[in-house]
């Protein structure tokens, strides 16, 4: 499926956050969910924001968007102000 986000939105796919620690501790769900709401961008729209660029990984506002599944692929059409920050 393609989808070509409008205006001042971005299509993000949603990254799955490991619940796992590096020690090799799993976390209970509740500590999972916490955690920061992150994905790479897939497509911008044609008010493209300059900072942002397709692959950039970013942070955003947790109940933002639309959910759209796509098979085992989930991504998120948001507005570009929900975008809370750039990962580097």
């Amino acid at each position: 499926m393609m989808i070509v986000p409008r205006g001042a939105r971005v299509l993000i796919k949603t990254l799955k956050i490991d619940n796992k620690t590096s020690g090799g501790i799993y976390l209970p769900d509740t500590s999972a969910k916490d955690q920061p709401t992150i994905g790479e961008v897939i497509a911008l729209g044609s008010e493209k924001v300059a900072d942002l660029k397709i692959g950039d990984q970013v942070v955003y506002s947790k109940f933002s968007g639309t959910e759209i599944k796509d098979g085992e692929d989930n991504h998120l059409l948001i507005d570009e102000k929900d975008v809370l920050g750039i990962i580097s």
